[in-house]
């Protein structure tokens, strides 16, 4: 079990500090054999705070590594090189769409769908100016909003924010003062006209 005074302790359930002139429980843990890698410190040591500090101060992970070692270690992309057993059938590269036999053609119609929706989506934001945009945004609202949702959403939101609806809070106040702004700029859009 964790106890949270101290970062990384573990009740000791037993265990003893391995330092060779302590006799305290071994609370912390530290690298111990087996070694290094990607998966971790391989076996545990168990230290009491004081020596569990001592150790810490004088361990190097990159002792035993030639200098490409340590700077492969260092890398970014460090454990992307090796290959993974889901790939390792499929060559050197990824596969592409092209590489599918479609005879539906479910692929490119899925992707014009999408590309159509998407224009659709910004012919109908275009009718609006960048800070009616910007408005629809702070009332939540998308570009198919008409008159009577604009009006529906504003009620919806003065109620929320509000403070005589939140008993006096005025945490919403500024939020409350956006939406009020917003509504002002939309109900003399030309779009809603």
């Amino acid at each position: 079990m964790k106890n949270t005074k101290f970062h990384g302790r573990f009740e000791s359930q037993g265990r003893q500090c391995e330092h060779p002139d302590c006799d305290r429980p071994g609370e912390f843990r530290a690298p111990g054999s087996g070694g290094h890698g990607f998966d971790g410190p391989g076996q545990w040591r168990w230290f009491c705070l004081e020596h569990v500090r001592e150790f810490n101060a004088g361990y190097d992970w990159f002792e035993g590594m030639s200098a490409e070692e340590i700077l492969d270690a260092q890398s970014p992309a460090s454990g992307w090189r090796t290959q993974n057993r889901v790939y390792s059938g499929m060559g050197g590269d990824m596969p592409r769409w092209a590489d599918y036999d479609d005879p539906l053609d479910a692929i490119n119609n899925r992707a014009r769908d999408i590309k159509r929706r998407a224009a659709g989506a910004q012919a109908e934001y275009n009718r609006f100016t960048p800070h009616e945009r910007e408005a629809l945004n702070v009332m939540g609202l998308g570009a198919d909003a008409d008159r009577q949702g604009l009006r529906r959403r504003y009620s919806e939101l003065v109620r929320r924010y509000h403070p005589d609806r939140n008993g006096g809070d005025r945490q919403h106040e500024t939020r409350l003062q956006r939406v009020v702004e917003a509504y002002q700029l939309l109900r003399r859009a030309t779009a809603f006209a």
